[in-house]
């Protein structure tokens, strides 16, 4: 029944006027605004639903992950403007993980919402 249905994903942020600033300014997004919800326009045609919820808890796994050529320049440049990486007993100390699978690297944004960069092979 839904297999020719054009799915596409949303997550929850306690405040969207934060999340638009972080989402189009800090990592450079295209970011649009209707009914109080936001759209991120991702590459690959893959637009992301950002809503308010005032009793919003962020998940605790990671709901968005953007696919890198090298974690180390994704982390360079977004530490650079102002992003903040998850430094724990799995990653190094620049907050990228190396032992399991590819190099991927976690941060939040201003609601809490678990994202990473994540090196693909091309």
């Amino acid at each position: 029944m839904l297999e020719h249905s054009k799915a596409f994903s949303g997550f929850s942020v306690d405040d969207i006027a934060a999340a638009r600033t972080f989402y189009a300014d800090t990592l450079g997004l295209r970011v649009t605004e209707a009914e109080g919800r936001l759209t991120l326009h991702l590459a690959g045609d893959r637009d992301t639903i950002v809503y308010p919820n005032s009793a919003h808890v962020p998940a605790a796994f990671t709901i968005l992950n953007f696919p890198v050529p090298d974690v180390d320049a994704a982390v360079d440049a977004l530490t650079a403007r102002g992003v903040v990486f998850t430094v724990n007993d799995y990653t190094d100390e620049r907050g990228v993980q190396r032992t399991y699978g590819p190099p991927i690297a976690w941060f939040t944004d201003p609601a809490g919402n678990i994202l990473s960069v994540i090196q693909t092979g091309g």
